[in-house]
């Protein structure tokens, strides 16, 4: 395997190699280049292709936005990010139909190693620094609302239908249809039919 291939199984791998990082150097470029351009100028549509070609219709990014790879992240169709979206795609990131990001929500999937023999740098044989970590996927259904200041840790799935607080760290896996808040994250209840009124 090589170290892309390592990244995307989840395994440790050297994200100092050199494809890695002409991939995010390409992806950050291009992220660069969203963020500076008028929210109305059409060429954001081609640069979104580019960046993240995995996406449905009616998805806007309001920027800035900031993304470590793109091509690892899926978007289903009607998806709205607000300000300062980030989306650390080191492990695949699947987010369905429908779903809505408040501003500054992060989706990270690196979690580098706990014990620092692993997490330090090391010295690599052509005598230049390497690095060790490992990801894991976030996958977000459909329907899903995303509040403000909300940070997705990797290795979480947040199911259909559910709404995630401003402010909450997810760590754990959420169930459909459920409010959940807090740091860390917990539900708080179900969203009901029939309390739709005030607000479900």
């Amino acid at each position: 395997m090589n170290e892309k291939e390592k990244m995307l199984a989840g395994e440790l791998y050297d994200s100092s190699d050199a494809e890695l990082v002409a991939l995010r150097h390409k992806a950050h470029a291009i992220c660069r280049e969203y963020n500076a351009l008028d929210e109305t100028d059409a060429k954001r549509a081609e640069l979104l292709d580019a960046l993240m070609p995995a996406h449905g219709k009616n998805v806007y990014l309001q920027g800035p936005v900031q993304f470590d790879y793109g091509a690892f992240t899926t978007m289903g169709e009607n998806c709205y990010a607000n300000f300062n979206f980030t989306c650390i795609d080191c492990a695949p990131v699947t987010i369905g139909s429908n779903v809505f990001f408040g501003p500054n929500v992060s989706l990270l999937t690196p979690i580098h190693p706990l014990r620092w023999q692993e997490r330090n740098q090391f010295v690599k044989p052509d005598g230049t620094l390497g690095d060790y970590e490992y990801a894991k996927p976030i996958t977000i259904g459909d329907n899903c609302w995303i509040a403000g200041n909300v940070t997705i840790c990797g290795g979480i799935t947040i199911d259909e239908g559910s709404v995630i607080g401003a402010g909450s760290v997810v760590t754990r896996d959420i169930p459909p249809n459920v409010l959940a808040v807090g740091n860390p994250c917990r539900v708080l209840r179900q969203i009901s039919e029939e309390r739709k009124r005030n607000g479900g």
